[in-house]
């Protein structure tokens, strides 16, 4: 007899929540919605991680896995690239930048360009008028006020979103996790039901040709 999928067991037994955290910038709508369709017995837990402590909330198992940003790379760790981001510029909505689509690492060399802060303490210091700041759009997008406004960097590189995970975690759901950030369906998921049995194939026709009707044999005339 095989043993019950996740999804099946946890009718029987508890299995732990699955803690995934995420820098900012992140979004896992989309990842939740999935999640609760396919796996509604089983918790979910989302957990707000700093990019400055996302290693830290792996080495120390704050979190089961982690969207983090790269670079990061260890033998312990398993990492799934996942996307890049286009790097912005964020300023004051009255900056000179803001007239122009799009600018380049040399419009900022005179500018006071912020480094070392978390992304809401940068975005708070360029509302206050202390220098700009180059993120990810997404942050940018996150932390967007009326005051202020981005364009891209065009000659920035850009930055990665991944996937982390420690390689001795034992949880059973987090290859159910990749699979749906990967867009696995529930057909192709590790939990999916058996398929339904193909229909019978109709009776071949036979091949023996059948004689016109009306049409005799031409014996005994």
């Amino acid at each position: 007899m095989t043993n019950p999928p996740p999804a099946v067991a946890d009718e029987r037994r508890a299995v732990p929540v699955l803690r995934v955290g995420h820098v900012p910038g992140v979004t896992l709508t989309k990842w939740r919605r999935v999640w609760a369709e396919r796996f509604p017995r089983l918790g979910l837990e989302i957990l707000d991680v700093d990019e400055a402590d996302q290693r830290t909330a792996l080495d120390q198992e704050q979190v089961d896995m982690c969207f983090v940003r790269l670079p990061l790379s260890d033998a312990r760790l398993h990492v799934i690239p996942l996307y890049e981001e286009v790097a912005v510029v964020v300023v004051l909505r009255d900056h000179p930048a803001s007239l122009y689509d799009e600018v380049s690492l040399a419009d900022l060399e005179d500018e006071n360009v912020l480094d070392g802060f978390t992304a809401a303490e940068a975005i708070d210091l360029v509302a206050g008028g202390a220098g700009v700041v180059v993120v990810p759009h997404s942050i940018a997008r996150s932390f967007s006020r009326r005051d202020l406004v981005y364009r891209p960097v065009s000659d920035a590189p850009p930055t990665q979103i991944a996937l982390a995970w420690l390689r001795e975690n034992p949880h059973e759901m987090i290859e159910e996790f990749i699979g749906i950030v990967r867009g696995r369906t529930l057909n192709s998921s590790r939990t999916a039901r058996p398929a339904a049995a193909p229909p019978p194939e109709p009776p071949r026709p036979s091949l023996r040709a059948k004689r016109p009707p009306g049409r005799r044999s031409g014996r005994g005339r």
